[in-house]
């Protein structure tokens, strides 16, 4: 990767998703990796009927057309779209990294229903757009909106595929159109899944430059380089330096567009590329873990003053809280943040996920649960601990929480800052003595034990526990 140019991309995008004006457009590239097949795949059968090779053909919208032609129907076509995105295909990291950044747009040409299926997963809700006879509803709530620009799989017969239907978009789907070109002069688009051989990415970019003229926004493209041969000589060599000549022209051209072209090495970095928008796009987000039957070592008093304490800082510091409702403890902090929110008229609120108390058909009850944290973790960048215990149903006693050290294990896993207030005892007294002993770990940048002896120490006042976990996030995010 070209350091410069992503670390341009890295911060304009991810300004733009916690902005609220970013927009995604998913290609058939980020399906192939869940089992569906490519267009040359899917037109396999189709060319063979007419006597071609598909691995020879360059224009398959093409090779659509000449079938329905032929054949004076594309019942065969609408049957291998039916056969092939009907098989049963596994969501992958990189469809729940796209659902779990703060993305309110998402544009696809795949028939597949991988990303509107990653968003449920991660419990947001999703209006999913599929006909124009969609765009005049809206769902309720809606988190995000998802555009099946050329149709969805429940509806084979009306997806757009042959030349036919490319050159009739603007009259079939004018809705879409007039949506797109919206989207396009509001926000930051980031192309994913497109290669230079998918026939959509032509008609797409033919379509801003109509739709947008030289009134365009910076746009970002993911593309993969040519890749060199292993021997750099005679037919080989000659082949690569064509194929870069080919690359390095159309890059050029898509600055007609404004979309700049960001190459990589691999598709695989494509997984880099959306962890790193996540950390970004969340660096702010804070999520507080923790919940109290007993206020032991701390009294009831000072637990609650804390908890409301590090909400209402949450608010002021300019942070974002995401939050469950720990027993005793969640209530309080969000009881904080409100006062913040209210006070300074500030225009975000808390996100606040209670747990669900019914579980999905044919998952378990652990299994949804360690779902749903993940889902609530993911959003965070950094997870405030505080005691951490229930009462064992069986012997009525004070025991250590599981789930607030199952919340543990998840932030460790994807890298998320810990924070346990560890003078609050039970489970964040458990995670204090982990973290502070492994700190060069935890915090490979250093700078935090000072404020860790007071996280440990019983005697710290409330005010000195709170200034001391913002003096880590503050030191972390620069601010």
């Amino acid at each position: 990767m070209a350091d410069q140019a992503f670390e341009t991309f890295y911060r304009n995008y991810a300004k733009s998703l916690i902005d609220g004006t970013a927009a995604v457009l998913i290609g058939a590239g980020m399906s192939r990796a869940s089992g569906f097949v490519d267009w040359r795949g899917l037109l396999r059968t189709v060319a063979k009927d007419l006597g071609l090779d598909v691995d020879k053909e360059t224009d398959l919208v093409a090779v659509a057309q000449y079938h329905t032609n032929e054949y004076k129907t594309r019942a065969q076509i609408n049957q291998v779209l039916i056969e092939e995105f009907t098989k049963d295909a596994r969501i992958t990291e990189n469809h729940r990294l796209l659902a779990s950044l703060p993305l309110q747009t998402v544009w696809t040409t795949n028939y597949d229903d991988l990303i509107e299926r990653a968003f449920r997963e991660a419990q947001k809700r999703v209006d999913v757009k599929i006909s124009p006879e969609n765009l005049a509803t809206t769902l309720p709530r809606r988190v995000a909106t998802v555009y099946k620009m050329h149709g969805d799989i429940s509806q084979p017969h009306d997806a757009v595929l042959t030349k036919e239907d490319y050159e009739t978009y603007d009259l079939e789907r004018e809705l879409f159109s007039i949506q797109l070109k919206g989207d396009l002069v509001a926000k930051t688009f980031l192309f994913l899944g497109f290669s230079f051989s998918d026939p959509n990415i032509d008609y797409i970019l033919s379509r801003i430059r109509i739709l947008l003229g030289k009134n365009q926004r910076q746009h970002y493209c993911i593309l993969k380089r040519v890749e060199k041969p292993p021997r750099m000589a005679g037919k080989s060599r000659a082949v690569y330096e064509y194929e870069k000549t080919k690359q390095d022209l159309r890059i050029n051209d898509l600055k007609r567009y404004s979309v700049q072209a960001l190459l990589i090495d691999d598709y695989s970095e494509v997984t880099t590329i959306l962890r790193e928008l996540n950390y970004r796009s969340h660096l702010k987000d804070i999520f507080i873990s923790g919940s109290a039957y007993s206020y032991e070592p701390m009294d009831h008093e000072k637990i609650e003053e804390l908890a409301r304490s590090i909400g209402r800082q949450i608010i002021e510091r300019g942070f974002n809280l995401v939050s469950g409702f720990g027993l005793g403890i969640g209530g309080m902090v969000v009881l904080g943040a409100m006062e913040s929110v209210y006070r300074h008229d500030v225009s975000r609120e808390p996100e606040l996920r209670p747990f669900p108390q019914q579980t999905p058909v044919g998952m378990s009850q652990a299994e949804f649960w360690m779902r749903y944290r993940e889902s609530i973790i993911s959003k965070a960048n950094f997870c405030i601990f505080i005691c951490g215990n229930k009462k064992d149903r069986e012997t009525g006693q004070t025991v250590i929480a599981g789930g607030v050290l199952e919340e543990f294990r998840i932030a460790k896993t994807l890298k998320k800052y810990p924070i346990p207030v560890g003078a609050s005892g039970h489970a964040a007294r458990n995670i204090w003595e982990e973290v502070s002993n492994s700190l060069d770990k935890f915090y490979p940048n250093g700078g935090v034990r000072r404020q860790f002896e007071v996280l440990g120490d019983g005697a710290s006042s409330v005010g000195e526990i709170t200034e001391a976990i913002f003096s880590i996030i503050e030191g972390i995010t620069g601010q």
